[in-house]
């Protein structure tokens, strides 16, 4: 931990403005809508990317978006329960693929013949 603060050191606290942001959008009733994500930890947060670069390696070319200023993002999503906004952030999960169609699993359901898992038939 570092004892000395400078002048040009912000505080945690304080929330740098991140200027025009590309924010993740979905189809709503009557008009485009922000998406929310949730943090690793459960929190809701609004969700917004520096450059379309970003979001498009972040959530796929599919994904639609609009530019908005940080501060009209942050009133957006703060009526939602949304008070964090996320600048840029990376997925954890492992990326979606598609089932290869080589692949012997049943399209069907389980199978409903034989002995079943373990069991022994004499």
């Amino acid at each position: 931990m570092c004892l000395f603060q400078y002048d040009d050191d912000p505080e945690p606290e304080e929330q740098d403005p991140a200027g025009s942001l590309y924010v993740p959008v979905r189809p709503g009733t009557s008009a485009m809508v922000a998406r929310l994500f949730r943090t690793p930890l459960g929190a809701r947060t609004a969700v917004g990317f520096t450059t379309q670069g970003r979001l498009t390696a972040t959530l796929g070319p599919e994904q639609p978006w609009i530019r908005l200023s940080e501060s009209t993002l942050r009133s957006l999503a703060a009526p939602l329960g949304a008070e964090l906004l996320t600048v840029d952030p990376t997925l954890t999960a492992p990326a979606v693929t598609t089932p290869s169609t080589s692949s012997p699993v049943s399209r069907t359901g389980p199978a409903t013949h034989g002995a079943g898992l373990g069991a022994r038939t004499t």
